[in-house]
Parts: structure tokens; C-alpha cells; sequence
């Protein structure tokens, strides 16, 4: 049966696999044939909220909750829960599992269980290096430790973050910048992935067109702007050492320079050689990305529409009707050219319409447009990443100070009573504020990093679910006619 419309989407799918592919549906469901981002889904999304969300103890609560869940899910499946709040959770309880496992992966990383941090592998400073006198130590309530100092710092904490920072005054400018740096480059793998998986569309829609004039300039420019920010992130974190740390450069300055034009100046050393050159190539390539976006896709679909409209409409074979509808005449409609799909009395959609030069062209200026401020606000939107996780890990910290703190400071039988009841208080706010308003806050994050910077690279979603024919809907006007 020959048809225009395009075929439904049919995604198999079982208990763990139906809550990720649920997320990816509820943006849109993927045409038919397009690239299904669900089971990339299901790393990226719970190991993005988690890096929102760092927190062993929090992680662990979410684990053994979800986990509660798999474990009974014969129960409630066999009486169906009647509040459509824990009948959500207990269709993402696979997805709430997961997101409490790498929860409790990136709180070991960031140190953190309930805000306080495990001295597990012992720190890596030493105090007694930096040879303070008795009455410093008595006199100072701070102290400075000094890393250029022979003795004072070993050598990097096995894994994660050194638990010293913990008592650190400057605890949040060194996270501040380690997470900060983190998000941008997370953003960068994603989104490049996103470009990866818009080429497999591309190659098997066989659109060399688009890969060519859309695909490609993409790639470059991205790279051009945001990889050569990690570039060099990687590199000042390799070349750099405490040593140098007062004279290393900034990178801020470093990239408003580069697009100022700006040659440094003696007050702002190079991170290399070279580097104005180098930065000047870069920005003259991405800046080339933008007419090769913007102009060649339109300009080939005018010379081709020129073509054909030189070779005349004779390749459709099908506008021509038989006079006597006779066995010969049928013969020669079924063997006259029908069989090419280039001379298909059925065109496809694209050359069935009229070929509109303005509309082409505005739409290519609106995508490009649209990619090329979105490479700069879609990398600032992983910044969130960065803050989410900041705020999780300063609330959790003023959580146990004002509330934990201040019953296990209390001495003799009277701080143990008070030390009781207090933990319930402070677990009663840690469920209600840190897992479920801050664990929703995170989700939601999650939720918009995947709808829009990762699926606007390649995915479309405007197809349709697969029914299958049923009079029992029919009957009860379940189906759309």
C-alpha cells in the first residue's frame, strides 16, 4: 500500500526501561526510524541528577526507598495504589533506584555524607610542617597552610576530595571552581554526543545534504567555542602547579580576549605560545560556520529545484490516465516507470509541494540562528549542574549545624535526651527538604538538560505511537478517528 504519512513508533519496553522511555515520550514521541535517546537515558539522566545531588547518606535513603519498592512490586501491582502521587513513584522506581546509586557514587566523590565529610584514606596535610609556634596555635583561631612548603602537602587525596576541606574557611571558592569547570565540560560531552547521534540520522536517512551544510559547520563551531574552553581547562590543570598558581592566567579574561581581538597584555601572561594566532584561527573558523550554516543549504536546494524544473514533470509517470481501461493498457502502467522511485506516481512529500525560496531561507536563518546562541546559553545552562549542587551541599551543611549540632553539643544525660529528640527533627527535615524538595528540584533540572540542550541535537520527536487495531476501543472511543 503505497501512502504519504509517515508509519507510527513502536519502542519494546519492560518494568526497567518503561519509566526512561516514559520521560522521553512525555517531550515527544521519535519518527519513525529516529534515533531513540531513552536508552542513553538511562546512565545520563540519574548520573546528571546526582551530580546535582552529591550526597552518600541522601543517596542512601533513596536507594533503600526505591529499592523497597522493587522488592514489594508484586504487592503493589497486585493491588493497585490509589494515590496517583506514589503510583508515579512506583512506576520510576527503577529510575529512583538508579538515581540513588549514583547519588551515593558522586557524594564519595564529593566527600559528603549528610554534609560531613570521611576521613577515610587520612588527609593528605600536615599541620606540624609548617613549624607555627605554641602561641600561634593558642593565639590563632586560623591557620594558613602553605602547599609550597616542603612537607605540608603529600599528594592528592586517593579519591575525591581530601576531608581537610571540610574545616576549610575556603572551602566554597575551591569547590566553587572545581565544580563550576566540571559542568562546562560535562555539558560539552553531552551536547557533542547529542551531534554524534544527529549524524546516525543523518547517515541513515541518507541526507548528505544536511550533513554537509548542517552537521558539519555544528560540529566545528561548538568545538571551535566550547571545546577549546575545556581545552584549556585541561591544560591549565596539567601545566600549572601551586608554584605558579600566582602568576597563572585567567581563563575569563583569557576568552573575552579572544573574541575582543585582543592581543594580552604584560599584566596577563599566555597560557602558551602562539596563543593569540592560535585563538584568532579559531574565531575566524567558527565565524566561517556561520555563512556555511546559513547560506549553502538553501543555495543547493535552489540549483536543484532548477534541475528538475528544466527536465520537465515527464518522470512522474503516473499523471498519465489510460483512455480504455483494457489488460494492455494496465500492462503498460504497471511496467512504465512505475517501479523507479524517482518516477513514483507518488513523490515524495518534499517534491509533491511547491519548492518556496523565501521559506527555505527562513528557515535555515532561524536554525542557525537558533544553534549558534544556543551553543553559548545551552553550555551556561550546565552551570546548573554547579549551583544545584552547591545549594544541596550548603543546605545539608546548615541543616546539621542548626539543628544536629546544637543537641550533640549539649553535655551530660540532658544532651543525650536532647540529642534524641532532635534527630527526629532533623530527620524529619532532611526527608521533607533535602530528598524530596531538593531530590524533585534536582529531577526537574535533569528533566530540562535532557528535553532541550542533549535532545535538541538531534531529535525531533513528532511521530506518533504504534495502536494496534483493537473494536474494543473503537467501541469504548478510546481511538482517535
Amino acid at each position: 500500500m503505497q501512502t504519504k504519512e509517515n508509519p507510527p513508533t513502536y519502542n519494546q519496553t519492560d518494568k526497567f526501561t518503561s519509566g526512561f522511555q516514559a520521560i522521553i515520550d512525555a517531550f515527544g514521541v521519535s519518527n519513525y526510524r529516529e534515533v531513540n535517546p531513552a536508552p542513553f537515558t538511562i546512565i545520563t539522566f540519574p548520573f546528571l541528577f546526582a551530580v546535582m545531588f552529591g550526597d552518600m547518606g541522601h543517596g542512601l535513603l533513596m536507594f533503600l526507598f526505591a529499592l523497597y519498592l522493587v522488592l514489594s512490586e508484586r504487592k503493589f501491582l497486585a493491588k493497585k495504589p490509589e494515590n496517583e502521587i506514589f503510583e508515579m513513584m512506583f512506576d520510576g522506581r527503577y529510575l529512583i533506584l538508579l538515581m540513588g546509586i549514583f547519588s551515593m557514587y558522586t557524594g564519595f566523590l564529593y566527600n559528603e555524607c549528610f554534609s560531613r565529610s570521611i576521613n577515610i584514606f587520612g588527609t593528605a596535610w600536615n599541620v606540624s610542617a609548617m613549624n607555627y609556634s605554641n602561641q600561634t596555635l593558642y593565639t590563632t583561631t586560623t591557620l594558613t597552610l602553605d602547599p609550597n612548603k616542603y612537607g605540608v602537602f603529600r599528594d592528592p587525596y586517593p579519591y575525591g576530595i581530601d576531608p581537610i576541606w571540610q574545616s576549610a574557611t575556603n572551602k566554597i571558592t575551591v569547590q566553587n571552581s572545581y565544580k563550576m569547570k566540571n559542568a562546562v565540560i560535562m555539558g560539552l560531552f553531552q551536547m557533542v554526543f547529542g551531534l554524534v547521534l544527529a549524524l546516525y540520522n543523518h547517515r541513515y536517512n541518507k541526507d548528505n545534504l544536511a550533513l554537509f551544510c548542517e552537521w558539519i559547520p555544528q560540529l566545528l563551531f561548538l568545538m571551535a567555542l566550547i571545546g577549546y574552553l575545556c581545552i584549556l581547562i585541561f591544560y591549565k590543570w596539567a601545566y600549572w602547579s601551586v608554584a605558579q598558581s600566582n602568576a597563572a592566567p585567567s581563563l575569563l579574561i583569557g576568552l573575552i580576549n579572544m573574541f575582543m581581538f585582543t592581543p594580552s597584555s604584560a599584566k596577563h601572561t599566555l597560557l602558551y605560545t602562539h596563543q593569540y594566532e592560535v585563538q584568532m584561527t579559531i574565531v575566524f573558523i567558527a565565524l566561517l560556520c556561520v555563512p556555511w550554516m546559513l547560506i549553502t543549504k538553501p543555495v543547493i536546494l535552489y540549483l536543484r529545484n532548477k534541475s528538475k524544473m528544466k527536465q520537465g514533470t515527464t518522470r512522474y509517470a503516473g499523471v498519465r490516465v489510460p483512455v480504455d481501461e483494457t489488460s494492455d493498457d494496465v500492462a503498460i502502467l504497471d511496467h512504465d516507470h512505475l517501479d523507479d522511485p524517482e518516477t513514483s506516481s507518488l513523490p515524495p512529500k518534499e517534491e509533491a509541494n511547491q519548492f518556496d525560496m523565501s521559506e527555505v531561507i527562513i528557515y535555515q536563518a532561524i536554525h542557525t540562528i537558533e544553534f549558534c546562541l544556543s551553543c553559548i546559553s545551552h553550555t551556561a545552562s550546565y552551570l546548573r549542574l554547579w549551583a544545584l549542587s552547591l545549594a544541596h551541599s550548603e543546605l545539608s551543611e546548615v541543616l546539621w549545624t542548626m539543628v544536629m549540632h546544637s543537641g550533640l553539643s549539649i553535655k551530660g544525660i540532658a544532651g543525650a535526651f536532647m540529642s534524641f529528640i532532635i534527630f527526629w527533627g532533623f530527620a524529619g527535615l532532611t526527608v521533607s527538604i533535602l530528598l524530596i524538595m531538593e531530590g524533585l528540584s534536582a529531577f526537574l533540572h535533569a528533566l530540562r538538560l535532557h528535553w532541550v540542550e542533549f535532545q535538541s541535537k538531534f531529535y525531533k520527536g513528532e511521530g506518533y505511537l504504534f495502536t494496534p487495531f483493537s473494536f474494543g476501543l473503537i467501541v469504548e472511543g478510546k481511538v482517535d478517528e
